[in-house]
């Protein structure tokens, strides 16, 4: 069926994303778990397979024919690099970041501030 066509492949790009955002690693690896078991969900979710459901030929929780499950199918992830004491961003870049931040929030609660202004 076309809709079992088109499930299928947005089945097997999550599929493929999941692994490759598992070789990756750091927060993609974290996620491709998740997008993994989504793949698996939604290749429960063809059309034929719902029909079937619907008459009672299928159990709902079967995996369609010809498809393996998902832990047998992404590979393992490599382990990920611990992190040294000299990484990460430069302290003066958060720093400024900060004040920036802390001006902004400051304009706007003063501009808010004209807007009920204080009867005495």
């Amino acid at each position: 069926m076309r809709g079992d066509a088109l499930v299928e492949r947005g089945a097997a790009k999550l599929q493929e994303l999941s692994r490759d955002l598992a070789n990756r690693g750091g927060f993609g690896a974290q996620i491709a778990p998740e997008l993994a078991e989504d793949a698996e969900f939604l290749r429960k979710l063809k059309p034929s397979l719902i029909a079937a459901r619907i008459r009672g030929n299928s159990p709902a929780n079967a995996t369609p024919p010809g498809e393996r499950p998902a832990a047998l199918t992404t590979k393992p992830t490599k382990p990920k690099k611990p992190k040294t004491p000299g990484e990460g961003p430069n302290p003066l870049l958060v720093v400024g970041g900060a004040l920036v931040l802390g001006i902004v929030l400051a304009k706007v609660l003063d501009w808010r501030g004209h807007a009920h202004p204080r009867v005495d």
